[in-house]
């Protein structure tokens, strides 16, 4: 005799088998989603009239130009399935709506004179939320909010243990945006996150072993990826980079006593040296694109010193794939082939003979994107239960 629950649980881990798919890999036909599974068409059929159902996904024609043997509806995330992803840092509280397609629909950098506490940031998130319900977002469905926080989040709980840069100690934002929006809400690393995005849809792509760095207004972060897996460590604190003494071959170099290296690999130092106090990633990206020889000399300086600490990630973990964002791309973009050669001088010939380094290629959204993926989490795993919740 059939175990129904057993014919159950084998349904919905299949529902989320296409879910994640169709969420992954963008629109795929229902014959394209009968060879990824191996599931027959029928059941294909049928599984895909659920989660339409459920209004995650959405059916299309097939394409005209597919001319060859019955042609196959397109399957494609609904777009109107949202999470909330936002990520508070010292000089701006950056918020976006990143659809279940991966479309970002709607995004906000509000400008800010002063640290927020965790109390402003889900006040600020909730009152977005609210005036995006009556217009960007009116009949969308938000599932959850993600948030990127520069600092130590203890992956059992999300409670921010340390972020230094914003002065939060041991600081339950998660539970304050839940409480402030009504909504699930997950939180994370802001590294991790865009480790984790740039894996799923980015520069890693297809990669299993990969390093992160991620630079910021408050510091510099990071993230790994281990035989496809993001690596939390025990508490949910690895990829702390910036916290690490830097290997500075000149004295010259040195900028700061005994200084760690998000000290000495500085947005703050570039900023200045380009003549700017405040200014998103494309516009510190233009301004040192530029820029003139002091600015060209300050990120040569920053350069020679990531390229030890690169080369000491790279010793360590022999990854595939060094991905770098956000100030530390635009630092690396100058010139990405020497900054590999730089690397490549301070590592062991074996870890670094078939290694990539390469930018963020999701640029200054990769962090909202995979402070999205958290969110939509949940709903990943059980397609079936989300929706009902």
């Amino acid at each position: 005799m059939s175990d129904p629950s057993a014919a159950e649980g084998v349904r919905q881990r299949n529902l989320a088998r296409l879910l994640r798919l169709v969420h992954l890999e963008g629109p795929l036909s229902r014959a394209r989603l009968t060879e990824a599974t191996g599931l027959n068409r029928s059941t294909i059929a049928d599984l895909v009239g659920e989660l339409v159902r459920e209004g995650l996904v959405v059916e299309r024609a097939p394409d005209p130009s597919r001319r060859v043997g019955r042609p196959s509806p397109v399957v494609v995330a609904d777009a109107r399935v949202m999470a909330i992803a936002a990520n508070p840092e010292v000089d701006a509280l950056t918020i976006a709506a990143v659809g279940l397609d991966r479309g970002i629909p709607v995004r906000e950098r509000i400008e800010l004179d002063h640290l927020l506490s965790p109390d402003e940031t889900a006040r600020l998130i909730a009152e977005r939320i609210e005036a995006w319900r009556t217009g960007d977002l009116a009949g969308a469905r938000i599932v959850g909010v993600g948030l990127a926080v520069p600092g130590l989040v203890r992956a059992a709980d999300g409670l921010v243990r340390n972020a230094p840069h914003l002065r939060w100690a041991d600081a339950p934002v998660r539970d304050l945006v839940a409480d402030a929006t009504g909504l699930p809400t997950v939180a994370g690393n802001d590294a991790t996150l865009g480790a984790i995005a740039e894996h799923l849809f980015g520069a890693a792509a297809g990669f299993d072993d990969v390093v992160y760095l991620n630079g910021g207004a408050s510091g510099i972060g990071g993230g790994l990826i281990v035989h496809g897996q993001p690596l939390l460590g025990a508490g949910g604190y690895t990829g702390e980079f910036g916290q690490n003494r830097p290997g500075i071959a000149s004295a010259a170099d040195r900028r700061a006593d005994d200084g760690v290296l998000e000290d000495e690999v500085s947005r703050a130092r570039l900023l200045a040296a380009v003549g700017l106090h405040s200014a998103d990633e494309p516009a510190l990206a233009a301004a040192v694109a530029a820029a003139g020889p002091t600015a060209a000399e300050e990120v040569a300086r920053q350069r020679r010193i990531l390229s030890t600490a690169l080369a000491n990630a790279v010793n360590a973990l022999n990854p595939s794939i060094v991905v770098l964002g956000g100030f530390l791309a635009t630092i690396a973009a100058v010139d990405v082939p020497g900054l590999g050669a730089m690397v490549q001088e301070q590592t062991m010939s074996a870890t670094s003979e078939e290694l990539l380094i390469r930018v963020a290629s999701l640029a200054e959204d990769r962090l909202l994107i995979g402070a999205a993926e958290a969110a939509f989490a949940e709903l990943l795993r059980d397609p079936g239960g989300a929706a009902r919740s």
